[in-house]
């Protein structure tokens, strides 16, 4: 038997939501003291933003004429 995917029509884009998610973890670490914890959210914030460059990036036009030839 298999297992029925649960599947969600997404609101946000994917940029929207992981700036959102970095956002929120950012203010969460400035709450917390200093320690692994807090880095732990700066560090997943910092991919966050990144990934989200990354894919606004990719996603250009210029870049998917290169990828086409």
């Amino acid at each position: 038997m298999t297992a029925k995917r649960n599947r969600r029509k997404q609101t946000q884009s994917l940029q929207e939501r992981l700036m959102s998610f970095a956002s929120s973890a950012r203010e969460s670490a400035r709450q917390l003291p200093a320690g692994k914890e807090r880095e732990l959210l700066l560090r997943r914030a910092n991919q966050s933003e990144i990934t989200s460059s990354l894919t606004d990036w990719l996603s250009a036009p210029a870049h998917q004429r290169r990828a086409k030839r």
